[in-house]
């Protein structure tokens, strides 16, 4: 069969479709984790959760190196090397360190400042299901080659928990891997999907500043940390952007500030963290050099003393062109051809990109929006939310794919 006559069949020809039971189970356990998110690395009661649910299916999973995460293959017996190469379905575990501001949610984070504000709970749900979708097409002679589940914790830790994993050879006998990462500017039953870089590289920032302190009433015979603390905070950011080609986007954001403890006091210490962006892999290379270099230049001009501690994160995600084409055929073939749509290379890092590194792959973005509904959220604010029928959407393109790739 072409490849444009399976891009064109209805979704109902295709085995692989989520039951109503198994939608509502995953809808259940996807709660469950939100009531209970957990930062990277500490993903321990969220990594037996998985584990349980898979056994009770029949499957063997075998927990990362580190404690957290884990690994499961389907349709490849323990011990035996693969005929043909595995296809990797990655989900993200881990939850972010900031308090869950959503009223009247009756599955709101009961842990303080914590929350799955970025919609890794769902991802976590979809491949889930997608497992046992594609166990269930295994054990009726339908599944037309081995899967890897791989359920990845510490996303959120640059420079990702995908470092790790690779070291732990979640990768070994992958001949491609497939991503989806919740998006709240899409209407749920739609993807967005992009050749080429999807995300930015992006990296951590932490300043301190010191100088010898003193009374506010003589800010001339001392270090005025304040000031100094300031106008790294709004020059750096500008003089790093006139550094590069305006093109590539790097980008130096603060998201924290502090110094001080009385108004009449000039502080000897002050500290700023921020993150880097840039949507330029050759400006991404150079950037901690012309960051260096304008800290230096701010904080020298003000007299204060800093250290630098800058953070590589991850490089940007780079679709495949071949993985994000299966994508884009197993959802047409699901859901019809308006059901995919183009999106923008964005800002935000992920560390998905350390796995296309090593073998093609594609990240996709998963409508996650209510249709109709026009509250602001965003990702890593503490009211997001997701359309649950979005897990639906991303379990039905995950099998789709499998199905369909001739790889």
């Amino acid at each position: 069969m072409s490849r444009e006559s399976e891009a064109d069949l209805p979704g109902d020809v295709l085995p692989g479709v989520l039951s109503e039971s198994l939608h509502a189970e995953l809808v259940a356990f996807r709660r469950d984790l939100h009531m209970h998110p957990e930062l990277g690395n500490q993903e321990f009661r969220t990594t037996a959760a998985i584990k349980e649910r898979l056994e009770r299916a029949g499957l063997r999973p075998r927990v990362l190196a580190t404690g957290t995460g884990l690994i499961c293959d389907i349709g490849l017996p323990e011990g035996q090397r693969p005929a043909v190469p595995l296809m990797a379905l990655r989900a993200d575990i881990d939850a972010l360190p900031i308090p869950d501001t959503k009223t009247d949610c009756p599955y709101r984070s009961t842990v303080p400042d914590r929350a799955h504000a970025c919609g890794h709970d769902m991802h976590t749900a979809v491949v889930l299901g997608a497992g046992l979708v594609l166990a269930d097409l295994h054990a009726k002679g339908l599944l037309p080659r081995p899967v890897r589940l791989l359920f990845q914790p510490a996303e959120e830790v640059m420079p990702g928990g995908a470092l790790g994993a690779i070291k732990d050879r979640v990768l070994d006998g992958v001949g491609r891997i497939l991503a989806v990462h919740c998006d709240p500017k899409v209407d749920a039953g739609r993807v967005g999907l992009r050749h080429g870089a999807i995300t930015s590289a992006a990296d951590r920032l932490d300043v301190a500043l010191d100088g010898p302190g003193g009374h506010t009433a003589r800010p001339h015979l001392t270090t005025d940390l304040v000031t100094a603390v300031a106008r790294v905070a709004v020059d750096v950011p500008a003089i790093v952007a006139r550094r590069v080609d305006a093109r590539s986007g790097l980008a130096l954001t603060w998201g924290r500030i502090e110094s001080g403890h009385a108004p009449n006091v000039i502080p000897q210490h002050a500290e700023l963290s921020g993150t880097i962006r840039c949507l330029d892999l050759e400006a991404w290379r150079e950037a901690p050099d012309i960051v260096h270099a304008a800290i230096d230049e701010v904080a020298t001009l003000h007299r204060a003393k800093s250290e630098i501690t800058y953070v590589r994160g991850v490089p940007p995600v780079v679709n495949d062109r071949e993985s994000t084409d299966l994508l884009r055929r197993a959802m047409v073939a699901r859901r019809g051809l308006q059901s995919v749509e183009s999106t923008e290379q964005s800002l935000g890092g992920e560390d998905f990109s350390w796995y296309l590194e090593q073998v093609p792959g594609a990240l996709a973005r998963l409508g996650v929006r209510a249709p109709g509904d026009r509250t602001v959220r965003d990702l890593h604010q503490g009211n997001f939310d997701a359309d649950e029928s979005a897990i639906t959407v991303g379990v039905e393109l995950f099998t789709a794919a499998v199905l369909l790739d001739d790889q």
